[in-house]
């Protein structure tokens, strides 16, 4: 029954906030609790609510800071190297700038840190998208796609915890899965391209140009609109160093009259975040940019090392950032407020779905799905007990978290398939590729950080997403097999 119930659970889930009949915040509150009634614990809903934002309560404090810091970085002007490098690869041209969210996710991601990732990644290419009306499920698809794929590194998280978990050396388990994890990246790159296509061909492509004096266009070419993509001019270019995009209205493939097929129904001039990369925004701080590099660096390489908890890290580096870059308590006051909305959304959304993993864990609905799946696998199969790893990897690590599977689940998986002569090794890496479709997953906290900052909803991104991310899965478990790795 509680198998059932588990499933049933998180079906109502997705298919209410795909419908749009509920926000993702009151589903995650609303169903679990209807459920853990029906399981017939009922009274002890608040231990398992207490117990899981005990559990989550670190990642929300972190993802808080960590919005803080990247967000003063950005105003500070940190980022704008890097969005005058995407801009001049990508031209205005939707194929480019949907690889270019590719490749920028997956270089971010080797901090290791989804949330980061996004917050980078966001804000580096939500002006292109917004401004040329491209689709920004496109852009949340890719990056978390880029990012599960990545997120496989041996300081992301899910190789420690199958190492820990089997009690094996984390690279053992990473190094050889390597050509395998290429192939997933290069299949990654195929989709943006596949994808950037089809944006392409709905939008046309647009021209990118330096423009002295706006004015003087718009009154000698009327049937011209011309408007902020980006921050920098082209290196060596004359003007104001401003980028801007002109585009013929009216006719075909220009995107003036392309559907915001986003879902967030939000007008342009109402987010300020298109603003936010203006070369002369009273928020730069040029003087102070290596300083800010400097500190981004030994965040990210403290992170790396685990010289302290995470949360502590982005504490501390938030305070400082704030007090180096605005000393007037002002200033620092206007630059959180700047950010509460994000900062205000992210964590609502992870205390939220602390209810929903606290009802999950406490009733028992977890391990009895576990169990139900693992039960299920039919014993001609124990010799291919790394196929079935691989492929129950999908489901699992989507609608569990990484430490249920990994430490739950994965240990009954490796102990079937030593029985028929299957290495752990074999075992931990196919438990590995799942992670694509993982990080989509309604139960990872950095997913709501990428659909709010893109203001995306999380229903549409993940009826887009899913089947893309789950056939990079695949790929990765099939290139696995075929290199003799899995």
């Amino acid at each position: 029954m509680l198998t059932i119930l588990g499933f049933t659970m998180i079906a109502t889930f997705l298919v209410l906030i795909m419908m749009k009949k509920m926000s993702p915040i009151a589903a995650l509150v609303l169903i679990p609790a209807l459920f853990c009634v029906f399981v017939g614990k009922g009274a002890h809903l608040g231990d398992y609510v207490i117990e899981g934002v005990g559990t989550l309560a670190p990642t929300a404090a972190m993802l808080m800071f960590a919005i803080v810091y990247f967000g003063v970085m950005i105003d500070v002007g940190l980022f704008d190297p890097i969005v005058r490098g995407i801009l001049k690869f990508c031209k205005a041209d939707p194929l480019r700038i949907v690889v270019g969210t590719a490749l920028l996710a997956a270089i971010v991601s080797l901090d290791g840190d989804g949330s980061t990732t996004f917050m980078i990644t966001v804000s580096a290419m939500y002006p292109l998208y917004k401004r040329l009306k491209m689709s920004l499920v496109v852009m949340t698809g890719v990056a978390a796609t880029a990012n599960g794929v990545m997120n496989t590194l041996p300081w992301g998280g899910p190789t420690a915890r199958a190492a820990t978990a089997l009690k094996l050396d984390a690279g053992d388990i990473f190094v050889p899965m390597i050509p395998a994890l290429a192939v997933g990246l290069v299949a990654v790159i195929a989709l943006s391209y596949v994808l950037g296509l089809r944006e392409r061909k709905r939008l046309g492509v647009l021209s990118l140009n330096e423009v002295l004096d706006e004015e003087k266009q718009l009154v000698e070419e009327p049937e011209t609109e011309t408007v902020l993509v980006g921050a920098g001019a082209a290196a060596g270019g004359p003007g104001d160093g401003k980028v801007r995009m002109t585009k013929t209205t009216g006719g075909a493939g220009s995107g003036t009259d392309a559907s915001d097929d986003d879902g967030d129904g939000d007008g342009e001039e109402d987010d300020v975040r298109l603003q936010g990369l203006d070369p002369n925004r009273p928020t730069l701080r040029p003087k102070l940019y290596w300083f800010n590099a400097l500190l981004t660096a030994t965040l990210l390489a403290a992170m790396i090392m685990e010289l302290l908890p995470i949360p502590v890290l982005f504490v501390l580096a938030a305070a400082l950032a704030l007090t180096v870059n605005f000393p007037h308590i002002p200033d620092q006051k206007a630059r959180l407020a700047a950010h509460a909305d994000n900062v205000l959304n992210v964590s609502g959304m992870v205390f939220a779905a602390a209810v929903f993993t606290g009802v999950l864990q406490g009733t028992g609905m977890v391990d009895s799905m576990a169990k139900w799946l693992v039960d299920g696998i039919p014993d001609g199969m124990g010799p291919h007990m790394a196929l079935v790893t691989g492929v129950l990897s999908l489901p699992l690590t989507y609608f569990m978290s990484n430490d249920g599977f990994y430490f739950g689940v994965l240990p009954v998986l490796a102990e079937a398939g030593a029985a028929h002569g299957v290495s752990p090794l074999e075992i931990a890496r196919a438990s590995l590729v799942g992670q694509p479709l993982h990080m989509s997953s309604p139960l990872v906290p950095a997913v709501y950080v990428l659909v709010g900052m893109a203001k995306v909803e999380f229903g549409d991104h993940t009826k887009f997403v899913v089947k893309w991310a789950a056939l990079t899965s695949l790929v990765v478990l099939g290139a696995g097999i075929l290199f003799g790795i899995i």
